[in-house]
């Protein structure tokens, strides 16, 4: 998702005039990733229920790997759009059926920290690709995109099929040597499977009249709705142009160096939620990160409203492929200052604690199981439009109204999120997935149904 971020500036001072970007091509750099992931959560709807959650994630590995080639190997820009396609493909796939499965295989007392284990390993893949933007040629940082990709590849072959997609096709020996094998021959998982084959039975035979049922439509709302949230706070764009931003607002250190800074603190705090996420539960984090998040982008808000109106004098330029400056015009600011470095590491800080690892966590935890993998699918699909449009419009706001005018949007949505989490998330610390089902299913306690 990040790769815009290194490669941009890069790409400004190339040699090969073929590979000179303007200010469109930048957008739909940074953005047409989000139409491959729209692509991959649309066909991960399909997939995750016909030939399982793990399948689904193992061919993920070609659009992955075929894009990441594309982009190494690029003379064109649009050989560097269509490998970012590509690897959205792939991004979309694995955003709908890694949750999933990491939650259908996960007990239930560790169920939220390797929940939050996509999020944890997302910020170490932005954390490496910018220390490796300090040393590396763009071309280099696509190679080695290939890396993770083939070690997942190779892992996933000794790992099982989860016990609840088995169950769902029938398999119920194979489930019960997938759950033997994560559980341990000596744990008691015979009551764990005979658990979720009464809940997946219970569900046998749903037809698509059954989503007036609040069952179903309740925690797929909650799932969609807090998607669109996330992605609605802006973290998307941040992260994307997070070296062009840094061009415009900060001097007092490289925004190469800048961004390396801020992807560390996000691999920090997402490493500490994911030790919370047992402990304090999902609620409170959201929260807080909600909260942390609103401050600090009202502090940018004020911040670059300040320095670019109070003076009456708003920068107009033309944007330029050799110019870094011509990505952010709009709002002249002032040089030497770490207000914006500071306040991007709180936004970030803020997401990372809990919109952002939470939001995939709750996902695979409150949807039904018969709907779980259409449904994942389908939140992924949301999520990516949104993202597409607000990595669309940011550019194009920025340079019509100043980057005070994005994060006051941001701002006002955080204290909407603050106001969802109130009003409809569900607290599901330490519930089993089958105690989750039944609290939709009776409205009134997340206690087991029995036969």
């Amino acid at each position: 998702m990040v790769f815009p971020s290194a490669v941009i500036p890069q790409l400004q001072d190339d040699d090969d005039p073929r590979l000179h970007i303007d200010i469109h091509q930048i957008s739909w750099f940074g953005s047409v990733f989000a139409i491959g992931a729209i692509v991959g959560g649309l066909s991960a709807m399909v997939m995750n229920d016909i030939i399982g959650r793990k399948h689904s994630i193992m061919i993920s590995v070609i659009p992955s790997t075929a894009g990441f080639l594309m982009m190494a190997a690029a003379d064109k820009v649009w050989l560097l759009l269509l490998g970012r396609l590509l690897t959205g493909i792939a991004a979309g796939i694995t955003a709908s059926s890694i949750p999933v499965y990491v939650s259908e295989i996960s007990h239930p007392g560790v169920r939220g920290f390797l929940g939050s284990s996509p999020q944890i390993m997302t910020v170490i893949g932005g954390l490496a690709l910018y220390a490796l933007g300090l040393i590396l040629p763009w071309q280099w940082l696509a190679v080695a995109g290939e890396v993770p990709v083939l070690i997942m590849l190779l892992l996933l072959c000794f790992m099982p099929n989860s016990p609840r997609y088995l169950i769902t096709k029938g398999k119920l020996d194979e489930a019960g040597r997938a759950l033997q094998w994560l559980r341990g021959p000596d744990s008691n998982y015979i009551t764990e499977l005979n658990r979720i084959q009464q809940s997946v039975n219970s569900q046998v035979g749903m037809k698509w009249s059954d989503l007036k049922n609040s069952f179903y439509y309740k925690p797929i709302l909650i799932s969609v709705l807090m998607r669109f949230l996330q992605q609605m706070t802006g973290i998307t764009p941040i992260l994307v142009y997070l070296e062009p931003i840094f061009e415009k607002t900060v001097d007092f250190l490289d925004p190469k160096y800048d961004a390396a800074i801020v992807g560390f603190v996000r691999l920090f705090t997402v490493m500490i939620a994911a030790w919370l996420m047992d402990k304090a539960g999902r609620k409170s984090l959201l929260y807080a990160s909600a909260f942390i998040m609103y401050v600090a982008m009202l502090a940018v808000t004020m911040y670059t409203h300040k320095t670019s109106c109070d003076s009456g004098n708003v920068t107009v330029g033309i944007p330029s492929a050799t110019e870094p400056s011509g990505v952010m015009i709009g709002c002249g600011l002032s040089s030497g200052t770490l207000i914006p470095l500071i306040s991007i590491i709180f936004i970030v800080v803020g997401y990372a604690i809990g919109w952002g690892p939470i939001t995939w966590l709750l996902m695979s935890e409150i949807l039904p199981m018969k709907v779980r993998g259409v449904a994942s699918g389908m939140c992924v699909v949301i999520s990516y439009i949104t993202a597409f449009v607000l990595t669309q419009a940011f550019m194009n706001a920025v340079v019509a109204y100043g980057l005070f005018a994005p994060f006051l949007f941001f701002c006002v949505i955080c204290v909407m999120n603050i106001i969802f989490t109130a009003k409809c998330v569900p607290e599901t610390k330490g519930r089993t997935l089958e105690e989750i089902e039944n609290y939709f299913r009776t409205g009134r306690t997340f206690t087991i149904a029995e036969s």
